[in-house]
């Protein structure tokens, strides 16, 4: 659960040959997609109902995924920087490995040739977060939509000039968008309701969520004319502003409320602790609230769920009694927590439309939030931002698990 200022946004961009263009599998258009006949689907990863199919096997998918930042100590994307180039992916994607990671949900938008180097060398396959200015005064104004369409190709542009668009599942355009800028941009323009682009047409949606809708519409767009292809598109949200709106927490009044169902799948983060979460009812296995959060959502949705985050903070202690459970978990709890959100997600009913879950992260960054230039030179005890990791970092820059962690995890993934 993460407000992740100026980072990614400064922190992407670049092209290579064009691919050629096939509407073979085109999708339908109808009210649960909004994507015309005539917009080709993507040629390995694609969905159906409200699976994700991956077309080598023919088989649908549960991506067992984890959040990957490769920034170290004294590294941040906060002066627009790019990750190392060096050999730390050879370390890293190999631990996950290990736990029988088969998806990396990416965050800089500009990663450099050596992580690719290294991903050729495993099965692993990666989606490519693009994170765009989420305290935005007015989404819907043209200067920011042109800016951020900017940013959006120049990402779309390096996945094939530098990365691997035959390993990519998707692109996520936006993630977690804040309540204030929500509300703001939705009272500024409460007559734009309805978007028809060149494939994405919906209907009856809130401003902001059109001003979503123009951007994956664009981006669909120019990856299509550019390079002859497209891959999965998605709005990456969290609980705090939707979807599901009858919690007593969550942030904005029902009427602006997102639902990141404006691509092909939906695309949510969802922490244990987080606002419309906590106050869920029981499962109806577990019995957890998060299970009961999970089942709420599969049974509103007709598109495939990716569950994009979901950790939690070992922070030295919690520093914000008003936000319980952001911070102060013990090492030593986490593995079982872990055990017993895999159990919410396994076993949940409607579990069927949940196409995968990416454990944030890694391991532990220095540089958030960035409250100042030498932020990245400290592990700060009172920012759990700081305290997401599966791994901390080692006095030479070597990753250290956090107890059995990682351990635990590669259990749950390569065992269920």
């Amino acid at each position: 659960m993460l407000n992740r200022p100026l980072f990614f946004f400064l922190a992407g961009m670049q092209l290579l040959p064009s691919l050629v263009l096939s509407a073979a599998g085109a999708t339908a258009k109808h009210e649960d997609t909004g994507i015309a006949i005539d917009t080709p689907a993507p040629q390995r990863f694609v969905a159906r109902g409200s699976e994700i199919v991956d077309l080598k096997s023919s088989a649908p998918v549960f991506f067992r995924g984890i959040g990957y930042s490769p920034y170290l100590p004294n590294e941040t994307p906060l002066r627009g920087d790019p990750p190392g180039d060096d050999t730390r992916y050879q370390e890293h994607l190999g631990l996950m490995q290990n736990m029988g990671v088969d998806y990396l949900h990416v965050f800089p938008m500009k990663m450099p040739p050596k992580f690719f180097a290294a991903l050729d060398k495993t099965e692993m396959v990666y989606g490519q977060d693009i994170w765009i200015w989420a305290y935005e005064e007015d989404f819907l104004a043209e200067p920011f939509l042109a800016k951020t369409m900017e940013d959006i190709k120049a990402a779309i542009d390096h996945v094939y000039k530098v990365g691997r668009p035959d390993r990519l599942v998707l692109f996520s355009v936006g993630d977690e968008l804040q309540a204030d800028s929500v509300v703001r941009t939705d009272t500024r323009h409460p007559e734009v309701r309805n978007f028809k682009g060149k494939h994405l047409e919906v209907s009856n949606r809130t401003p902001t969520e059109i001003a979503i809708a123009r951007l994956i519409d664009g981006a669909m767009d120019y990856e299509l004319n550019q390079y002859g292809q497209r891959h999965l598109y998605c709005h990456t949200s969290w609980t705090h502003i939707g979807p599901i709106t009858d919690r007593p927490d969550i942030e904005v009044p029902k009427e602006n409320a997102i639902n990141p169902n404006l691509g092909d799948l939906v695309c949510l983060n969802i922490y244990t602790y987080a606002r419309g979460v906590r106050t869920s009812s029981p499962g109806s296995v577990t019995g957890s609230s998060y299970q009961g959060y999970l089942e709420d959502l599969a049974a509103q949705s007709a598109k495939p769920i990716f569950i994009t985050q979901v950790g939690l903070s070992t922070s030295p202690f919690e520093p914000k009694s008003w936000v319980p459970g952001f911070g102060g978990h013990k090492v030593e709890d986490v593995a079982s927590d872990f055990t017993a959100i895999w159990q919410d997600i396994r076993t949940a009913k409607g579990k069927e439309k949940f196409c995968g879950v990416s454990f944030f992260e890694l391991q532990d960054e220095w540089w958030k939030s960035g409250e100042d230039p030498t932020d990245s030179t400290r592990h700060e005890r009172e920012d759990p931002e700081e305290w997401f990791g599966l791994y901390e970092v080692g006095a030479d820059l070597r990753l250290v698990p956090k107890g059995k962690i990682p351990e635990t995890l590669g259990k749950l993934y390569k065992n269920q």
